[in-house]
């Protein structure tokens, strides 16, 4: 049977961390309902837990002129040990590959790529093909951010 690592109280504390993680220790532990203390031993519990992992600021994308994301989705024919550890590596080197996906369906794997406009995205697509064999690559390329950097559902 299923056990969550975490209980209701840690659940209010990451859904607070995810609205605002900048906030203070008293102010955190006063918007969840607990002493510092209880709060600073639940946190670190989480963080030595790696439930949370880090604290991270959300960028505006428009505003730093990063204005195109394009969903990248590629095939292989390729699934070895070696090709799947050089595909890894390659692609976690492109920084604007901000998430990147195994999938099953149609494709094999999934990228979102965040750059500034077309020119910019055609480089990240000449360095991706140039480093690792690829059956195929399809862009799509969004229009519109309706929800972007959503919280996790707790």
């Amino acid at each position: 049977m299923y056990k969550p690592l975490t209980d209701h109280i840690d659940n209010r504390i990451l859904t607070a961390l995810q609205a605002d993680a900048s906030l203070s220790q008293r102010d955190l532990a006063e918007k969840v309902g607990l002493s510092q203390n209880a709060c600073w031993r639940r946190l670190k519990a989480l963080r030595d837990s790696g439930i949370v992992k880090g604290t991270t600021a959300r960028l505006d994308r428009e505003k730093l002129g990063l204005g195109l994301v394009v969903f990248v989705m590629i095939r292989t024919r390729h699934h070895s040990v070696d090709w799947l550890k050089t595909f890894r590596r390659q692609v976690s080197n492109l920084p604007e590959v901000v998430d990147f996906f195994r999938i099953g369906g149609d494709y094999d794997y999934m990228l979102k790529v965040v750059t500034h406009d077309m020119k910019s995205y055609d480089s990240v697509y000449q360095r991706l093909i140039q480093r690792v064999e690829l059956d195929s690559v399809t862009s799509y390329f969004a229009m519109e951010a309706i929800e972007e950097q959503r919280p996790i559902p707790l």
